[in-house]
């Protein structure tokens, strides 16, 4: 089993930035590829970004060049950079480890969740 702590998480205006943090604990043997999704009221769960067991990264068009996803396995931290932030940004973001499911060659489904942050950006 493992466990993931989101934070970070905060009320920012568009143009800033933000940086989220995903504490791992427990057997983080298994942490393996790694991934942020976001989720927001009214729309379906976004996988924003993922950073496999090699360090290779796949991100979301709506992100790409503004967000930063990368890892520490000393720490056993994931770390989100987000940039340039805008108001369609605005969601509870979601670490989540262990990929269950591989999808057009990138994981599309975890085996561990953590509870999210939120992220709000006004205009």
């Amino acid at each position: 089993q493992v466990q993931l702590v989101e934070s970070g998480g905060d009320s920012v205006q568009a143009g800033g930035s933000l940086r989220l943090s995903c504490a791992a604990s427990g057997d983080t043997s298994s942490t393996g590829s790694m991934a942020w999704f976001r989720q927001s009221p009214g729309k379906e769960r976004e996988r924003v970004a993922v950073i496999d067991t090699v360090n290779r990264t796949t991100y979301a068009d709506s992100v790409k060049g503004r967000f930063t996803i990368s890892k520490d396995n000393a720490k056993n931290t994931l770390t989100l950079q987000m940039n340039s932030l805008k108001p369609e940004d605005t969601a509870v973001y979601i670490c989540a480890a262990n990929c269950a499911l591989f999808r057009g060659g990138v994981c599309s489904d975890f085996n561990y969740w953590g509870q999210g942050t939120q992220v709000t950006v006004s205009s």
